[in-house]
């Protein structure tokens, strides 16, 4: 599995709207400006991650984007689907042989598999901002976040 560009930003832009308080809206320039993305760019992330329902825009002066459900929530899995990102690390290899290597061999990595997508859908953006609250104290950085 290999993780693209798009499921970086939408990961980095989730974490920042999960630091709002009170969940309120956020602008794109805002969190652009805070994470250090371009902005045109996570636009069209943020359209896709809207259309999955993990975040919702509000209109108006006072606008943005926010979370659409708590931060415990929304798992990493979540988000990189939403970007289109494939969870799959590997080809879902079928058998087309007697052989008990080849068996084994397919097995294995079926059940690899099955782990790495369990551990991505059990990873939520409670945990990240929490791991990311622990760097950033024992290293003494004050609270701005930048993941």
């Amino acid at each position: 599995m290999k993780l693209t560009t798009k499921g970086y930003y939408a990961v980095k832009a989730l974490l920042d709207l999960s630091l709002q308080p009170y969940y309120q809206p956020t602008s794109v320039n805002a969190i652009a400006t805070r994470q250090n993305l371009p902005a045109p760019y996570l636009e069209k992330i943020l359209i896709k991650i809207r259309q999955a329902g993990l975040i919702k825009s509000i209109r108006g002066a006072n606008g943005g984007y926010q979370l659409a459900s708590l931060p415990e929530d929304i798992s990493l899995g979540d988000i990189l689907v939403a970007v289109g990102d494939k969870i799959e690390p590997l080809p879902n290899y079928h058998l087309h042989s007697d052989s008990a290597e080849d068996w084994v061999t397919i097995s294995l990595w079926r059940r690899l598999n099955y782990k790495l997508k369990e551990a991505i859908y059990s990873i939520t953006l409670a945990d990240l901002y929490y791991d990311a609250r622990s760097r950033q104290a024992s290293y003494g950085e004050n609270n701005n976040f930048i993941v």
